[in-house]
């Protein structure tokens, strides 16, 4: 009997020791979750140390407005909010024209001419938008996008856009209507898609999660011929000779859209 019973005994110890496994592995990963969850959170909308060292501002605080108004207006317009550390362009559903408490956004509290530009953006389903680079606010123009070039922000598969233009030059980070992004590497919509701008003089970067996907030069044979044959001769801009100097600015064309980690850094 003692000999069976330490045999009980020995199986029972073993079995306790074995269903505590799980429960710590769990625990580990919990904690490595956490620590993650933290370290992801704390680096939205803030600088490291090499990069305040490099000269990099951020242009977006993570919980304010400051520093950015509605174009050719004096207050943030009402149809954008500050919402989970981004800003956020409440869609209309009436389009670029419908919305009279919305209408683009310009970090007005300077103007960039050399700089390099670093943001994230994610749309809505079927969602349309831009950033604007070296805009100007001019009592001839009422559009941002009739003064500077657009770096497109869209959602390729849903968005009927995607499919126009020519050979995909309206897709996301191209240089709208005119230069198609290459590779087209966008994330789906509800994704973050990181993306960045350099601008030095006349030669002009659009970069989209970590790959150059259009390089052109202002002033050129090459962009005048691809000007002629787009959209805008018909729409009248002005940024065929782009300003040496402007203002960032955010679309809104009626949708969805987040805008997160804004930085800057001039050249």
């Amino acid at each position: 009997m003692r000999k069976t019973n330490n045999w009980l005994l020995f199986l029972m110890a073993a079995g306790l020791v074995f269903s505590c496994q799980p429960t710590q592995k769990k625990e580990a990963n919990e904690e490595n979750i956490v620590e993650e969850s933290v370290i992801e959170t704390t680096a939205v909308n803030t600088l490291t140390e090499e990069e305040k060292a490099d000269g990099w501002m951020l242009l977006f605080d993570g919980s304010t407005s400051d520093g950015w108004r509605g174009y050719k207006k004096e207050v943030f317009p009402k149809a954008w909010e500050i919402v989970d550390e981004s800003i956020h362009i409440q869609g209309s559903g009436r389009g670029e024209l419908g919305n009279t408490e919305g209408g683009d956004i310009i970090y007005g509290v300077k103007k960039f001419g050399n700089f390099h530009l670093k943001l994230e953006w994610k749309v809505d389903s079927a969602a349309n938008s831009g950033i604007f680079y070296r805009g100007q606010e001019t009592e001839e123009f009422d559009y941002i996008w009739k003064t500077g070039p657009e770096m497109q922000v869209l959602d390729n598969i849903n968005h009927p856009d995607a499919s126009k233009g020519r050979n995909g030059n309206r897709q996301s980070s191209s240089l709208y209507d005119l230069i198609a992004a290459s590779p087209q590497n966008a994330k789906p919509f509800g994704e973050w898609n990181q993306v960045e701008l350099l601008a030095r003089g006349n030669e002009i970067r659009h970069i989209q999660n970590g790959d150059t996907v259009v390089s052109y030069t202002i002033g050129s044979v090459e962009l005048d011929s691809l000007i002629r044959i787009s959209k805008w001769p018909n729409e009248n801009p002005n940024w065929r000779e782009i300003a040496a100097e402007g203002y960032i600015g955010l679309q809104d064309h009626g949708d969805d859209v987040w805008f997160r980690n804004i930085k800057i850094k001039e050249l």
